[in-house]
């Protein structure tokens, strides 16, 4: 596990040469919020990151409910049975497994690591414009109809999930990266993944956090490079 530190928000990457899985600690003045989970090799690793940083961790946010961002889930809601879990509304009907469509959406299969085996139940259903202590919550559909972006208001560090990714080089999901394609693979619809992209870039965030890679301090540029191949690559794949 790597460790990197940015402000409040400390960044648990594991098996960051490999296949890097990342979480997220944000510090509060109450405590820890944990970021997605990672999968169930990682919850050792996170308590101990939360244990070396002295305060409890009170609420774990889910991003999206890919098994590689809610795998250690029912195992850290055992350990810390009094904090809050927290999904976007949308989302948790694929933490339950259900990956149905809704009328309105793209009618596009939902692809991933679809969990079947989650018992915890999430406490509060997360919408776009919800803030939980310093973060505020950003729809972001595309990687999965639910996907949600945190915005902190104190720094301007975005934790970004799925929607991005910076392992192989910075990629608006659904965009295949030859380094790293498996987001891509488990993207749901990528039309909606490029608008997503683009809502965040407008925010101007000060460093992007995304579930797989290193963290990238000033990225609006390339964050505007990636979004650019993306459509490329769409229009040449759209007949």
């Amino acid at each position: 596990m790597l460790a990197t530190t940015v402000d409040q928000v400390t960044q648990l990457s594991f098996m960051p040469r490999l296949f890097p899985v990342n979480v997220y600690l944000v510090e509060e003045e109450d405590g820890l919020t944990l970021i997605d989970t990672g999968m169930p090799f990682s919850i050792k690793g996170t308590l101990a990151a939360a244990s070396s940083a002295g305060k409890p961790i009170r609420r774990i946010v889910l991003t999206h409910a890919h098994g590689d961002h809610v795998g250690g889930l029912d195992g850290l809601k055992q350990a810390l049975p009094e904090a809050k879990v927290y999904i976007s509304k949308r989302d948790a009907k694929l933490l339950r497994g259900d990956v149905s469509l809704e009328s309105g959406e793209p009618q596009t299969p939902i692809r991933g690591s679809i969990p079947k085996t989650i018992h915890t139940t999430p406490d509060i259903l997360l919408r776009h414009g919800d803030f939980i202590g310093s973060l505020k919550a950003i729809a972001t559909p595309g990687h999965t109809p639910g996907h949600m972006a945190f915005l902190d208001q104190r720094s301007g560090i975005l934790i970004a999930g799925d929607a991005l990714q910076t392992r192989g080089g910075l990629a608006v999901s659904g965009k295949v990266n030859p380094w790293f394609p498996f987001p891509a693979w488990a993207t749901w619809n990528k039309p909606a993944a490029i608008e997503s992209a683009k809502a965040l870039t407008e925010l101007e965030p000060a460093l992007l956090a995304v579930g797989h890679g290193p963290m990238l301090a000033s990225p609006r540029t390339r964050m505007q490079e990636a979004i650019a191949a993306a459509e490329a690559r769409l229009g040449r794949e759209t007949p």
